[in-house]
């Protein structure tokens, strides 16, 4: 109960801290205000455009990764989980959560929910802790530099690295998975002790079920897995450049790599769970970026403002309902293990 406080009190000193003190100093709201109310209605519509393509891919990925999910399903879960991380502190582990127990209520068999949510979570992890390195060797190539992404870039690849060597390993080797699956149950056994809670009830025994499972799945799936999770983020990115160019922040000024390598940095930084969504740290890490690449301060604090808005809100009320409707939405016959 006490870290739950202190957790809620520091994000809310966070966040109060980026919105009412650091961003105006950065850029007057009013004069933020007057970008955004000029766009015409065909800027507005190529907004809308971008944000309804991100929204529609939501469901593909766990589409992927669990046979007999259909997209309305998988829309609604994708939206409600999303959609608590923006409200609950504790980042990504909220949404998993949250999905985990829609599946369920729905019917599907544990062992394919858990793997559907560890599969699609992985990926989606592989990418952010990828992408960095790859917007750097791009800015690299065309002669620019930045340090906060060097470090940053350096530091995801390396954890990029070590994850998916020991996930081929685990998938490699039956033995292997049983040490390593032995190994963290003990180590999170012990975590779990220093706060007085039961120990898990998995083993390395359990690790070789699921990547038994896995195994099957992946050789199925691995490629529309991919190319769905490819899509899901970077859409996203997509909605920051339409924001970008439809206020003014022009290529002469952030061109669309500095853009990426922007956009990359702070998405891994505001996957820390520091306050719910990221909401404070994403917007303060996006502006000084783009502001160091060139970005017209007003111009940019308006584009990251609105990219923040369209991206969360809808995703918001969609969730809402989403959550609202998900018992009614249960299929008739869910898929078996």
């Amino acid at each position: 109960m006490k870290t739950r406080i202190i957790v809620g009190v520091v994000s809310a000193v966070v966040i109060v801290a980026v919105f009412a003190f650091i961003l105006p100093r950065i850029a007057d709201y009013g004069a933020v205000w007057g970008v955004i109310k000029d766009l015409d209605w065909k800027e507005v519509l190529l907004l809308a455009v971008a944000v309804l393509a991100n929204l529609a891919t939501f469901a593909p990925p766990y589409m992927a990764a669990l046979p007999g999910l259909d997209y309305w399903r998988a829309s609604l879960i994708t939206q409600a989980s999303t959609a608590s991380t923006y409200i609950a502190p504790g980042g990504a582990a909220v949404g998993v959560g949250v999905g985990f127990a829609m599946l369920r209520g729905w019917g599907f068999a544990s062992a394919s929910v858990a793997l559907a949510v560890t599969l699609t979570g992985v990926w989606n992890q592989l990418f952010m802790l990828g992408a960095p390195a790859v917007a750097l060797g791009l800015l690299t190539a065309q002669g620019g530099s930045n340090t906060a992404l060097k470090t940053t870039a350096a530091i995801g690849l390396a954890i990029f690295v070590l994850a998916l060597a020991g996930f081929v390993a685990a998938l490699a080797r039956e033995s292997f998975a049983r040490w390593l699956g032995d190994r963290a149950a003990r180590i999170a056994s012990w975590g779990l002790g220093v706060i007085r809670r039961k120990p898990v009830t998995w083993d390395g025994e359990s690790l070789v079920r699921f990547r038994r499972q896995t195994i099957g799945l992946l050789r199925r799936r691995w490629l529309p897995l991919t190319l769905a999770t490819l899509a899901g983020q970077l859409t996203v990115f997509v909605v920051l450049v339409v924001c970008l160019r439809i206020l003014g922040v022009g290529e002469h000024q952030v061109t669309l790599t500095e853009a990426f390598a922007a956009w990359t940095l702070v998405r891994l930084l505001g996957s820390i769970p520091i306050t719910p969504g990221g909401i404070g740290i994403v917007e303060l890490g996006l502006t000084g970026a783009l502001v160091g690449f060139g970005g017209a301060n007003d111009r940019v604090v308006a584009a990251v403002l609105l990219y923040r808005v369209v991206t969360i809100v809808p995703t918001l009320v969609l969730g809402l309902i989403g959550a609202a409707l998900w018992r009614r939405a249960r299929p008739e016959a869910a898929a078996p293990a």
